[in-house]
């Protein structure tokens, strides 16, 4: 026999046919272009807001010429590792010129306290202010502080000439008796990117992998091509390595934020994105800095919206809230973190009701929820939202919760067959 012959014939004696898993391909939806009608016009309606809004004088992209625009504040930059270590060196100089006058040595750092955080209503995110603050080393209290911040300096000058990048435990890692906790290591970080004037990520100290991204998109990721319809189920995992991605292609109409990863992998499985072009990506919860970094970058070069899918409660909003306008420990690099005009689709209060979902998937609120609640109404950001307010006020008054899990009550496809091509096709944001 020949080769051929013998690998069709089982040496059982059994038929040759086979079952595989391959997946069902799954191809654009039959009311795509109707279902997308309301997206595709928010689509447009953001790329004319954005448009008018680059005119004029700027930070981080945004006009400064309204008076409520505050123009003594710290945003960083992005820098390239030469012009980062010459920083460092600059801050060693001044140091060594000090203790040479024998006058010990003082860093000057920009304040990271709550005081001199300051949200800007017109770019709806939080600056840092330019209130600084002095480490003395010759200071008892200070002294060891000074030290773990000169170390960190030192250490960082090291990963950057080399041009290799660790993560945040590898550092603390160096000098565990120095630094004693990870805390304390962490906290310097951001103080030496205010000092200097760069991005955290610039420092080449990055989180472990956390987000991930499935969808019509595709980059090159340090040279090599990924494709993001073709990564498996799962998708691909956002690198901490943000400046090593390039070349971003994508026909997608609108991206998808999903706070649960259990509510992603249903649309990765059931392919979401082929039926209705677009890019899902979740952070698992809490965002961390890559992914507010990718989804910020995703937004400005592609131009497309961005819909927000969260629990109905508090937190699932406060989450929406650090996408859009950022975090206080990192306010400073606020203008690369943040996407501003995200759209929350759902999971919302008014949805309980409209959606008649089952009273036993409707969880009561506890008192710490019920005050967290009312403290995000007093909110600016929620504030300048009319829509949004609304939502909360009738989530605190019926003191009622629910997640998005809780859409499978109806069918465990429910949320991609039948709730978000409704919310999308309704423009119900």
């Amino acid at each position: 026999k020949t080769p051929a012959e013998t690998e069709e014939t089982p040496a059982s004696g059994k038929s040759a046919t086979t079952t595989t898993n391959k997946r069902k391909q799954v191809k654009l939806a039959e009311d795509a272009d109707e279902v997308l009608e309301e997206c595709r016009r928010l689509r447009k309606a953001l790329s004319k807001k954005k448009s008018s809004s680059s005119s004029g004088n700027s930070i981080g992209g945004q006009s400064t010429e309204t008076s409520d625009v505050p123009q003594s504040i710290v945003e960083v930059s992005e820098q390239s590792s030469d012009e980062v270590m010459e920083g460092m060196e600059k801050i060693a100089l001044r140091v060594a010129k000090q203790i040479l006058a024998k006058k010990g040595f003082q860093l000057n750092i920009p304040s990271r306290s709550a005081s001199n955080q300051i949200y800007v209503k017109e770019w709806d995110r939080i600056v840092l202010g330019d209130k600084r603050s002095s480490r003395s080393f010759l200071n008892v209290k200070e002294s060891r502080k000074s030290a773990i911040t000169m170390r960190v300096l030192q250490l960082l000058h090291t990963v950057l000439g080399k041009r290799i990048h660790i993560t945040k435990r590898d550092l603390f890692y160096t000098d565990v008796k120095l630094f004693v906790d990870q805390s304390e290591s962490d906290g310097v970080l951001d103080d030496v990117a205010t000092m200097i004037g760069c991005t955290r990520s610039n420092l080449h100290v990055v989180a472990s992998d956390k987000g991930l991204v499935v969808g019509r998109i595709s980059f090159t990721e340090d040279g090599d091509f990924i494709d993001c319809t073709k990564m498996g189920v799962g998708g691909k995992a956002i690198p901490p390595y943000i400046d090593k991605i390039e070349n971003i292609r994508s026909d997608a109409e609108f991206v998808l934020l999903v706070e649960k990863e259990a509510a992603y992998m249903r649309m990765a499985e059931d392919r979401f994105y082929h039926r209705y072009p677009c890019i899902v990506i979740t952070a698992k919860g809490q965002p961390d800095v890559a992914t507010r970094m990718f989804l910020s970058r995703l937004t400005s070069e592609l131009k497309i919206p961005v819909l927000g899918l969260v629990d109905s409660d508090p937190y699932g909003l406060k989450i929406l809230s650090v996408y859009m306008s950022g975090s206080k420990n990192m306010s400073y690099d606020s203008a690369s973190l943040t996407t501003p005009d995200i759209k929350w689709l759902g999971l919302r209060p008014s949805d309980l009701n409209r959606y008649d979902l089952p009273e036993q998937c409707r969880l009561d609120m506890t008192d710490n929820d019920i005050k967290t609640g009312k403290e995000l109404m007093r909110e600016d950001f929620i504030q300048k939202n009319p829509e949004w307010m609304k939502e909360l006020e009738i989530m605190v008054k019926t003191k009622k919760k629910a997640e998005i899990q809780a859409l499978s009550s109806f069918g465990f496809q429910y949320i991609t067959e039948e709730y978000l091509p409704r919310k999308l096709r309704e423009g119900d944001w």
